[in-house]
């Protein structure tokens, strides 16, 4: 008999109990999407505008390192001109970005002596 008031007992003392487990895997569920998908998706979506913007004339660099100029271009594949009179086809899809407007310049010797003499002064 006491053996049956002790489950009753533990059985009353979690209500909600499903709710308690389902709360942190949806939050889980949430900071996976906020981290992870998202970025990953925002970056799918650049790098298919990227693909449709290719026209001949772009210098480029690969996934694989290589630099080129756009020869020809076509529905699925480019020619890059990688030296003079040397032309490789390949998978616009292993295009990764265009050279020039987007490579941050390198720093020169005066604004790396202005930070340093900036930061002294604080």
């Amino acid at each position: 008999m006491s053996s049956s008031l002790l489950i009753l007992a533990q059985a009353q003392a979690a209500p909600g109990g499903g709710l308690q487990v389902l709360v942190p895997i949806a939050l889980m569920a949430g900071v996976v999407y906020l981290l992870l998908w998202r970025p990953q998706q925002k970056q799918i979506r650049e790098h298919r505008a990227l693909i449709a913007s290719l026209k001949k004339g772009d210098d480029v660099i690969t996934q694989g390192g290589i630099l080129g100029k756009i020869y020809a271009v076509s529905e699925r594949e480019v020619q890059l001109e990688v030296a003079a009179g040397v032309r490789i086809r390949m998978l616009k899809t292993s295009i990764q970005g265009k050279r020039g407007a987007e490579e941050p310049a390198a720093p020169t010797a005066k604004s790396e002596e202005a930070k340093e003499a900036k930061e002294e002064k604080k």
